[in-house]
């Protein structure tokens, strides 16, 4: 919401669909503070096609969705899926176990992430990725 709030022309929020219903709430409390109407809603279910969504995204912002192991698999995939070469990913979480450290080593072999913003009062790290296409991987989305 905040990407619409800062004028943002296209913005897309995607959740769970268990999560949508609450999201389209906080979205109409929102347009009146002056968030835009061109902002979409739609369920994300990792791992599964993502065409319908319109990629390639310019950027992707993910707010602590570093947390279930059993996901990271179908996240990776997601966001591969979502990225093109001028895509930027920012992802801010906290680091709580070492498999949350194991997702962003996972990403390493599909992005170039760095650490951009680490807030110690709330413990809380931002990283921004670029995808990295192999030779012969199609760039051009």
């Amino acid at each position: 919401m905040v990407a619409g709030l800062l004028g943002g022309r296209d913005v897309l929020i995607t959740d769970r669909k268990s999560a949508l219903s609450h999201t389209r709430l906080n979205i109409e409390e929102n347009r009146k503070s002056g968030l835009q109407d061109s902002l979409q809603v739609k369920e994300l279910v990792w791992g599964q096609d993502v065409s319908d969504l319109s990629p390639p995204f310019d950027v992707i912002l993910g707010a602590d969705i570093i947390y279930i192991e059993d996901t990271f698999n179908d996240l990776l995939r997601t966001l591969r899926d979502l990225s093109g070469k001028e895509t930027i990913v920012l992802i801010s979480c906290k680091i709580r176990y070492e498999r949350d450290s194991n997702f962003l080593k996972m990403m390493k072999q599909d992005f170039d992430i760095n650490q951009v913003l680490y807030n110690k009062d709330l413990d809380i790290t931002v990283y921004m990725a670029k995808r990295i296409f192999q030779k012969g991987e199609r760039s051009d989305l």
